[in-house]
C-alpha cells in the first residue's frame, strides 16, 4: 500500500522497463536543491509505504546518477522495514566535481521489495567447517 502525503506530492515509484528489478523513486522538492560537492542532503520523495510482514523495501542508488554525475547514497543501500510508517527519504551525496541540482519529480533512487527471513541465533563452541574457512577480503586473489 502506498500513501501520496498530499494530493500534489511524490509520483508513485515505477518500473522503467519490463525486466527492471527496481521501481524509481523521484524527489518531491517545493524549490530546486543544489548538492555541492562532498554534501550530502535527505531528498524527501513525497510517498509512504505499507509493506506486508516479511518484506523489506530496499532503496538502492540510480548507476546512471553514479556514472554520469557522481551521485550516490550515503549508506549505500538503505532498508525500510514492514513496520515503518514514515515518508521515505533519499539519503544522496555528491562525489562528484560539480554542482549537482535536483528538481521535483527526478528520478534520484531505486527501490526493490524483496522477501526475508528472521533468524533465531543459537550460540554454540564451534562452526562447521568449509573449505573456504575464514578466507574473506580478497583471498582468492584477482
Amino acid at each position: 500500500m502506498i500513501i501520496r502525503i498530499t494530493s500534489d506530492s511524490g509520483k508513485m515509484p515505477s518500473y522503467e522497463t519490463e525486466g527492471s528489478a527496481g521501481m524509481d523513486l523521484r524527489a518531491f522538492v517545493d524549490e530546486s536543491l543544489v548538492l555541492k560537492p562532498g554534501e550530502r542532503k535527505l531528498i524527501p520523495t513525497g510517498i509512504r509505504i505499507e509493506l506486508p510482514p516479511g518484506y523489506e523495501a530496499q532503496i538502492r542508488p540510480r548507476s546512471g546518477l553514479a556514472v554520469s554525475n557522481g551521485i550516490g547514497m550515503v549508506n549505500g543501500v538503505g532498508t525500510i522495514d514492514s513496520d515503518y510508517r514514515g515518508e521515505i527519504k533519499i539519503p544522496l551525496i555528491n562525489w562528484g566535481s560539480e554542482d549537482f541540482k535536483i528538481d521535483s519529480g527526478d528520478r534520484i533512487a531505486q527501490l526493490v521489495v524483496a522477501r526475508y527471513e528472521r533468524v533465531q541465533w543459537q550460540n554454540v563452541e564451534l562452526l562447521e567447517e568449509t573449505k573456504r574457512g575464514t578466507g574473506g577480503f580478497g583471498h582468492t586473489g584477482k
